[in-house]
């Protein structure tokens, strides 16, 4: 095993409810089985049973089955893991920034509603900086670079400029909604419903 699969986000993680709530690499998850906050999930089809550290490493290994080396001999790398305490399902409130912006918006013009690419769209702020106005939800919209250039440094209504909508403070999501299996593990299917 290569130390890169051992720090890549491949091990999905449950709530004790099982719901998914996060994803940890396996070095993560071996410290959350070691601690005993959490249990390794075997799937076989329909079929799961959790176990817990000691009873997971006796756990033999076998074609395709990912393993870590250890001086004890190789560890099968948990797919899923269930932690054993924590119950809430944690929401995720989007960090303000171009990117953040770029997902609230759909990737549209504030003032036109024309798709844009990354390299098209920039941060327009209503309020101008330079006559006050501050780098968050409320006074920033996605806007076309030709666009944002003309409007300069007036408002959109002395630009001749109208918003298609006002902005918004994103809505907090359940983390749930925000885990993508991005290694195609078939074991994750049981509990992301996207």
């Amino acid at each position: 095993m290569t130390t890169s699969l051992l720090h890549r986000s491949s091990v999905l993680v449950l709530n004790r409810h099982w719901r998914a709530i996060d994803t940890a690499t396996p070095a993560e998850a071996f410290g959350h089985l070691a601690t005993g906050s959490a249990r390794a999930l075997r799937i076989d089809g329909d079929s799961m049973q959790a176990f817990d550290w000691e009873d997971w490493r006796g756990l033999g290994t076998g074609e395709g089955i990912a393993v870590i080396g250890t001086p004890r001999g190789p560890v099968r790398i948990p797919t899923v893991i269930v932690l054993t305490r924590f119950a809430k399902v944690p929401v995720h409130r989007p960090k303000f920034g171009f990117r953040a912006l770029w997902e609230r918006d759909g990737g549209r013009c504030q003032y036109s509603g024309r798709k844009l690419t990354p390299g098209e769209a920039n941060i327009d702020h209503i309020v101008p900086r330079s006559r006050g106005g501050r780098d968050d939800w409320d006074n920033c919209v996605l806007s076309d670079r030709a666009i944002n250039s003309r409007k300069a440094a007036r408002t959109p209504a002395e630009a001749g400029l109208r918003l298609l909508a006002p902005p918004a403070v994103p809505r907090a999501v359940p983390a749930t909604l925000r885990i993508r299996n991005l290694w195609g593990i078939p074991d994750w299917n049981h509990f992301l419903h996207h």
